[in-house]
């Protein structure tokens, strides 16, 4: 079976939509397509309490929880807004990520 194709990617900028964190931006760690979600940096900080273990200190622990993937935009470099992308056909064939408001290319 194949995955979701996802209009962020791992170490994107993205800006968060809607939610407590509104407005705010960080990079993308790590994505979950099965459940459409992100974990974006600084975004969505949840507590976790932890037993100790073994070595491991317990204690209350800050992480970040996923946001959910339609929750987050694109950060636009040039534009330096959030933007919608679409999929352009590069010279060479391959398939890259634009901006659909100034045509810059997110894919390198």
């Amino acid at each position: 079976m194949l995955g979701k194709k996802l209009h962020v990617k791992k170490n994107d900028t993205v800006v968060v939509i809607a939610g407590k964190d509104r407005a705010k931006s960080g990079k993308v760690i790590s994505i979950h397509p099965k459940k459409d979600g992100v974990i974006v940096a600084g975004i969505n900080m949840i507590k976790r309490h932890t037993k100790p273990r073994g070595s491991e200190q317990g204690g209350i622990l800050e992480r970040e929880a996923p946001v959910h993937i339609s929750n987050v935009m694109l950060l636009c470099g040039k534009c330096n807004k959030p933007v919608r992308t679409k999929i352009t056909t590069l010279e060479d064939g391959k398939k890259a990520r634009c901006c659909v408001k100034c045509g810059e290319s997110f894919d390198k």
